[in-house]
């Protein structure tokens, strides 16, 4: 599936918070439950609910973070 270039802001936010969400849950329920048994499956639930609570935050928070860099980098 192929986007418009107009779409790229969203869609890298999307990935970059599913790839984010991912290893962040992933740390989390490793270090909060060890390896249990059913590990895979509370990672994937975790994983499922940090990337819809990270995707929102990603497109809330970005225009707050590129102006901060563009303020560090000048």
């Amino acid at each position: 599936m192929m986007f418009k270039p107009k779409h790229s802001g969203w869609l890298f936010a999307f990935i970059m918070s599913g790839f984010m969400a991912f290893c962040m849950s992933g740390i989390l329920t490793l270090i909060n439950l060890g390896l249990v048994d059913n590990f895979i499956w509370l990672w994937l639930r975790a994983y499922v609910l940090a990337h819809l609570c990270a995707f929102p935050l990603v497109m809330l928070f970005a225009p707050f973070s590129r102006r901060i860099v563009e303020w560090l980098v000048k």
